[in-house]
């Protein structure tokens, strides 16, 4: 099975960008370990700081990917066209936060995205994105 994993603004700075809420950990170590976790899953990665690419890349993985995990990051909260992007195509995708989003500023409590998705994942950490790929694995069986 094909996954991809979109990052969206800010989130290439994971391990370096306020640890207290986001850990101490990058993005790619944590890769490394999920891609030791699931060895028969294809998991591919995409982080862009720019709305466009981010949504350039959905159109063109979501006609072939068995799934997509989107952290939009501030995305999330203000951006139509992404969650126009996400509804657009026909593969799964599951939105996560590592911060609980519920339990900080106003603004991050909507998620123009959410209702497009399968689902959502907030606040349990990089462990978020293990949990949305053990959904996409569990329902390709």
């Amino acid at each position: 099975m094909k996954i991809l994993i979109i990052n969206g603004p800010n989130l290439n700075l994971l391990g370096r960008r306020e640890p207290g809420i986001y850990g101490s950990k990058s993005f790619e170590d944590y890769l490394s370990e999920l891609r030791m976790i699931f060895p028969e899953t294809d998991i591919s990665f995409f982080q862009s700081n720019h709305e466009g690419a981010i949504i350039d890349k959905l159109h063109e993985a979501g006609f072939s990917a068995g799934g997509i995990v989107l952290n939009a990051g501030a995305l999330t909260h203000t951006s139509i066209a992404l969650a126009d992007a996400v509804a657009a195509i026909p593969a799964p995708v599951i939105e996560v936060h590592i911060s609980n989003v519920h339990a900080r500023e106003e603004f991050r409590r909507h998620s123009f995205i959410a209702p497009k998705c399968a689902g959502s994942i907030t606040g349990l950490g990089l462990d978020g994105y293990r949990l949305a790929l053990s959904y996409f694995i569990g329902r390709g069986r």
